[in-house]
């Protein structure tokens, strides 16, 4: 895992069509902005585990 400190307003690349902004800091909590391509998924972890959930559900049926 890599740790990286930022402060409100700088980015973070992966790749180059994805960033991560620091758009907040607040009472402990971070907000984050997320710039991809719109073909590019991207969920929060427990809304991951329940489209994979449901996809599984559903590929049974």
């Amino acid at each position: 895992m890599l740790v990286i400190g930022r402060e409100v307003g700088e980015v973070i690349l992966i790749s180059e069509h994805i960033r991560i902004q620091v758009v907040a800091l607040d009472n402990g909590q971070v907000r984050l902005g997320i710039t991809a391509p719109r073909d590019v998924q991207v969920h929060r972890s427990e809304v991951y585990r329940r489209i994979k959930e449901q996809q599984r559900r559903e590929g049974e049926s």
